[in-house]
């Protein structure tokens, strides 16, 4: 898994308004100017409103090709459907790892007008060789994220990877994420071996936490996104107790074209996937 060197902080950085889709107001954390791209990860959103406002529009029919998305709803209700047939309802604490392969056409649609929409989109590129697979989903319900409490007032789900004895349900074998949602009460510590070689990080949502140990201890407020060189991770949990995402991926080092919703590895290719998006051959 990892080295016992210590894991660190290289950089901190907060993410910038935006809206996506029909008008949805969402935070970008990954894919601006200040953190363009973390091999593999292209692109993180966080979204989260108590105002329908920010998010009945939702995102109707856009295609995708050459890369995945990872829909993680931690509140509200999300219909999907997409141009094979597809449908599905993401409910709270659901998780949608979608492969766009060659290319769909897909909406997202809230389906509810009230309440809270709280939850995050990554966007995972997929190697030259994976970018033309036939398009899949792993789709897994609450219930089917397992859980563990690795230490004392520490709970994670873990929707991929491995903590202990516990797998998550997701595999993708390109890029061997791990993605892990953790919760610590105030003043809890755990200490996590980060895997060798993947880019690394961590996103604190609620509270606030520090990680590294000794002169690597690095405070990461609510909101803030902390990228990580892997070791050993020490996590402590804030005053008011933390909850992050902690993501990591190994890097694919190949060139990237990327256009809107489209990511190849030439220019050429790129060019083909409109071509071939505006033939309705999705």
């Amino acid at each position: 898994m990892s080295t016992e060197s210590s894991a660190r902080v290289i950089r901190t950085l907060r993410g910038m308004p935006t809206s996506d889709g029909a008008g949805v107001r969402l935070t970008r954390v990954i894919g601006t100017s200040a953190l363009p791209e973390l091999d593999p990860f292209l692109m993180l959103d966080e979204f989260g409103t108590d105002r329908a406002e920010d998010y009945i529009a939702g995102f109707p029919d856009h295609p995708h090709r050459g890369f995945e998305t990872v829909t993680y709803m931690l509140d509200g209700r999300m219909r999907h459907k997409d141009n094979h047939g597809n449908e599905g309802l993401l409910t709270p604490g659901s998780v949608q790892w979608m492969t766009a392969g060659r290319g769909l056409v897909h909406s997202e649609m809230p389906e509810q007008e009230s309440g809270r929409m709280r939850g995050f989109q990554l966007w995972v590129n997929l190697p030259a060789r994976d970018k033309m697979t036939a398009p899949r989903y792993q789709e897994f319900a609450p219930e089917h994220i397992p859980q563990t409490t690795p230490a004392e007032g520490v709970t994670v789900k873990v929707i991929a990877g491995q903590v202990g004895e516990v797998r998550g349900p997701i595999v993708q074998p390109a890029t061997e994420p791990l993605y892990l949602d953790i919760e610590l009460a105030a003043g809890s510590r755990w200490s996590y071996p980060l895997p060798d070689g993947h880019n690394v990080f961590a996103y604190v949502f609620e509270g606030s936490a520090v990680l590294g140990d000794g002169e690597n201890a690095q405070p990461v407020a609510k909101h803030e996104l902390a990228v990580l060189v892997a070791g050993r991770l020490q996590l402590s949990a804030g005053a008011q107790g933390a909850r992050l995402i902690l993501v990591a991926g190994r890097p694919l080092r190949e060139p990237v074209a990327r256009h809107g919703p489209f990511v190849m590895n030439t220019r050429e290719d790129l060019m083909q996937a409109f071509v071939d998006y505006q033939e309705g051959k999705f």
